[in-house]
């Protein structure tokens, strides 16, 4: 029952109510509101739901005076104390107490059905958070106990290494096309110009013959072979100096010609 202490509340309060005694729950398939003489109630007056701690009450008064003819205690919704017909949404069972603790079962009935929801309701509501304060005065209790302690003690230290972590190697940039460069070629011998057989026009004196005989067999099939460390200049300049060569013998062929003569 609730303490001393506590304060009362008014929950519900319906000015219509009407109370039948009903036979003996005979199996266990509920009451039913069928089998009650529903015409005539045995008693008539008003309903008041108040709560008194976790506890709520359902009070049976008389409408004028106000005295109070039954009321059931309600530890729990839905429970012993409040059950409901199978037949019926405005019509329940109730399980009334005294002041010496002895009960008995009547039934009561609305006549409007929006009474009936609003009886049900009212009990829902001081049960959800008669819930509510049960949890929270669990975890009140679960958070008083030991709490575990996660500062240092006295002398405790503790070493940070910053900045000592292995370094990673950097990718290397690919290129964009997805093809390696070639590496340069290596220095390679300039090729020098293609040899020939200088072929002499012949003259028609003896001594232009021997002079070109002689000039063909000391210079014909002459390779000019270019120096691998010279550049390509240096290959022209010899070239030069070879056809200036060739030229100054035929011209002095030509004169001892014209002087034989």
């Amino acid at each position: 029952m609730a303490s001393e202490g506590e304060y009362e509340s008014i929950l519900c309060v319906k000015p219509d109510v009407n109370v039948y005694r009903i036979p003996p729950r005979a199996s266990n398939r509920g009451y039913r509101a069928a089998d009650w003489k529903l015409d005539t109630p045995d008693w008539t007056g008003r309903m008041r739901i108040t709560a008194k701690g976790k506890v709520a009450f359902i009070k049976l008064e008389d409408k004028v005076s106000g005295e109070l003819f039954a009321q059931a205690p309600v530890k729990e919704y839905p429970g012993i104390a409040v059950e409901t017909v199978s037949d019926s949404s405005r019509y329940f069972v109730l399980r009334i107490q005294d002041d010496n603790g002895r009960s008995a079962f009547i039934g009561v009935g609305f006549g409007d059905r929006g009474d009936a929801f609003d009886f049900n309701v009212a009990l829902q509501d001081h049960f959800k958070w008669v819930k509510q304060e049960n949890e929270i005065k669990s975890s009140q209790a679960a958070d008083s106990g030991p709490k575990l302690d996660l500062g240092f003690k006295e002398g405790q230290t503790i070493t940070l290494n910053i900045g000592q972590g292995k370094k990673r190697d950097k990718p290397r940039p690919q290129s964009s096309g997805g093809l390696g460069l070639l590496p340069p070629p290596p220095g390679g011998k300039i090729a020098p110009p293609p040899s020939s057989n200088h072929n002499t026009v012949q003259p028609s004196g003896g001594a232009q013959t021997g002079c070109l005989l002689e000039l063909d067999s000391s210079n014909s099939n002459t390779v000019v072979q270019s120096n691998p460390s010279s550049d390509l200049w240096g290959d022209f300049s010899s070239s030069a100096r070879f056809w200036r060569s060739e030229y100054m013998c035929v011209l002095e062929c030509l004169k001892k010609g014209r002087d034989s003569d």
